[in-house]
C-alpha cells in the first residue's frame, strides 16, 4: 500500500493533474481553430472532422473555401500524427511527465514559431500555408500522444462523442452521469478557446491569438505531472 510520503516523492505526481492539463489543451485547440477558421480561409488545423468536412466543400465549388489549405492541413497534421506516435513509442512506457511534457513543449515551440510568421508577414499567401503546417503539424504530434495517453473523455480537439456520451449517460438518459462534470468541462474549455480566440482574430489579428496559444502550451508544458 503506498503511503502518503512515498505520493509525495513520486516524481510522476508533481505538477498539475493530466486532467487539468488536458482541459487546458482543450482551450488551445479552440484558439488554434479560431485562428485557423477565421484568418487562414475557413481550414481547420486542430479539428479534422471538420476540416475533412471543410475539405469537401472546397472540392465541390464552395465559395470561401480551399482545396490546397485543407490539404495542406490534413497532411501537416497526418505528419505529426505520424510524428507523435514514434516518440509516443520511444517514451509511452517511460515516465508520462516527461513524455507529456516533452510534446508540449514542442507544441510551444511551433506555435510561437507562427506567431512570429504572423507577426513578420501578415497576409502573405506564403504565410498563411505556413501558420496552417505548423498549427496542424502541431495538433496531430498532440493528438497522437493524447490517444495514447488514454485519459477519458479528455480528446482536446473534437466533441462529438464527448457531448453523445454527456447526453446519453446522464440521469435523463438513463445513465449515472458519473463523467458528466468533466465532460462538461471539457465543452467549456473548447467554448472558452473559440471566444477568445475569435475575440483576438478580430480585434487584434492572427500573431497575438497564436502568442497566447504558445504561452498556454508553454505554462502546461513545465507543469504538467504524469497523473490523471
Amino acid at each position: 500500500m503506498t503511503t502518503p510520503t512515498e505520493k509525495t516523492h513520486d516524481p510522476e505526481a508533481r505538477g498539475v493533474r493530466l486532467v487539468a492539463v488536458l482541459l487546458g489543451m482543450t482551450v488551445v485547440s479552440g484558439l488554434i481553430d479560431a485562428v485557423s477558421y477565421l484568418g487562414l480561409g475557413h481550414v481547420f488545423t486542430a479539428n479534422m472532422t471538420g476540416n475533412v468536412v471543410v475539405l469537401g466543400f472546397a472540392a465541390a465549388g464552395a465559395p470561401d473555401f480551399s482545396t490546397p489549405h485543407s490539404l495542406v492541413s490534413l497532411a501537416s497534421f497526418l505528419v505529426g500524427a505520424v510524428a507523435g506516435g514514434r516518440v509516443g513509442r520511444r517514451m509511452g512506457g517511460g515516465s508520462r511527465r516527461i513524455w507529456v511534457r516533452a510534446t508540449l513543449c514542442v507544441e510551444a515551440i511551433l506555435v510561437g514559431a507562427a506567431s512570429l510568421v504572423a507577426f513578420a508577414a501578415p497576409g502573405a499567401n506564403g504565410t498563411i500555408y505556413a501558420l496552417i503546417a505548423l498549427t496542424a503539424f502541431a495538433m496531430g504530434l498532440r493528438n497522437a500522444t493524447v490517444r495514447k495517453l488514454g485519459v477519458a473523455d479528455l480528446t482536446t480537439t473534437v466533441l462529438t462523442m464527448t457531448l453523445a456520451g454527456l447526453a446519453a449517460d446522464s440521469r435523463l438518459g438513463g445513465g449515472a452521469g458519473k463523467r458528466s462534470p468533466r465532460r462538461t468541462a471539457a465543452v467549456f474549455a473548447m467554448l472558452a478557446g473559440a471566444l477568445c480566440g475569435a475575440w483576438l482574430v478580430l480585434h487584434h489579428g492572427l500573431g497575438i491569438p497564436l502568442l497566447v496559444a504558445a504561452g498556454a502550451a508553454g505554462v502546461l508544458a513545465v507543469t504538467a505531472s504524469g497523473k490523471e
